[in-house]
């Protein structure tokens, strides 16, 4: 047997040795690296905020993502977590949470915060570094942070919201040609599932042409247990023959915590309605130099005709019924003529 027929037969006995033990052992020519050996990689797969401690100007914004890990473990990984103003475009708070090692090729939340103002939306933008290298972000916008209730606010009592059944109740204990006694009920619900607090409740009584407070008074609201309905009763002595704007407010601590209106109408030749005195509006210098104009004109227009009547006006506290007594003495001394 000649060198070039010696190296041939022992190339072919080595594949064929080989071609046997790939058959026996498969694992044999694989990766030499484990599953758990590949590069590490880590990658966010969702992100949660939700609203934490929420103040008067500002709201903490409680961060949670989930990091899924694959591979070999990954050292020095960290989050940073920026707030961006959604119109300004300007970085309003930053973060950043140290994780440390992550491994075990599975899934784990990392917590985390910022504080913004609660006027506007943000963007937050968060990104995981691994080694100060990025390997993953995510954005995540928010909006309506004026919506949130500040926990110095934060109450479960407020006054009842009913279809039938009146919220201010006002009713005449007593009354004279001068004055009147009024009794106000205003109801109360516990929307909570614990027992509220006490609660200080504040009425004012507003004379509706004049907008004087004519009488106040002060009740305290005890403990209202869950889902139940109670109703405060107070008792106000005021000038008789006006209209009175009933205003409501339930307080905790000086802190006001709703608030509700009704209406007294002592005055029967004129009556008024809580629902035309309350108007929310968007603040706007057009609009309001318009409704000054309009307002200027129509007390143009009502005093040229008090002028035509006679110039007398009944709005005026106090003389509204004088007036209407001498009319009355006149055309009965007129009528007496006559016969």
């Amino acid at each position: 047997m000649d060198t070039r027929t010696a190296l041939l037969a022992a190339a072919l006995a080595v594949l064929f040795v080989t071609a046997i033990g790939a058959v026996a052992a498969p694992d044999a020519l694989a990766d030499p690296r484990s599953a758990d050996e590949r590069p590490g990689d880590v990658h966010i797969v969702d992100t949660v905020v939700s609203p934490g401690e929420v103040r008067g100007e500002t709201a903490e914004l409680r961060l949670g993502i989930d990091l899924r890990h694959r591979g070999s473990a990954v050292e020095n990984v960290t989050v940073r977590h920026r707030a961006i103003g959604a119109e300004s475009g300007l970085l309003v708070d930053e973060t950043t949470v140290d994780v440390g090692e992550v491994d075990g090729g599975s899934e784990r939340t990392i917590n985390g915060s910022v504080d913004v103002e609660r006027a506007g939306g943000y963007r937050i933008e968060t990104v995981v570094f691994a080694d100060g290298e990025r390997r993953a972000s995510q954005t995540t916008r928010v909006g309506g942070l004026g919506a949130l209730t500040p926990e110095y606010a934060d109450s479960s009592v407020g006054f009842t919201d009913g279809q039938v059944w009146p919220t201010v109740a006002v009713s005449v204990s007593e009354a004279d040609n001068e004055t009147a006694t009024l009794s106000v009920s205003l109801s109360v619900t516990n929307r909570g599932d614990e027992a509220s607090d006490p609660l200080e409740l504040r009425v004012l009584m507003r004379q509706a042409e004049s907008n004087v407070v004519a009488a106040d008074a002060t009740e305290t609201v005890g403990s209202v247990r869950p889902g139940r309905t109670d109703t405060i009763t107070v008792t106000a002595e005021v000038p008789a023959n006006y209209n009175y704007y009933v205003d409501g407010a339930l307080w905790s601590d000086d802190v006001l915590i709703d608030e509700t209106q009704g209406v007294a109408n002592l005055n029967p030749r004129e009556t008024i309605s809580a629902d035309e005195s309350v108007e929310e509006v968007e603040f706007a210098v057009e609009d309001f130099e318009r409704d000054a104009a309009e307002g200027g004109m129509a007390e143009d227009r009502d005093s040229g005709a008090d002028d035509a009547a006679g110039g007398t006006d009944d709005s005026t506290p106090g003389f509204g019924p004088v007036v209407a007594l001498i009319a009355l003495a006149s055309a009965a001394l007129v009528a007496r003529r006559r016969r």
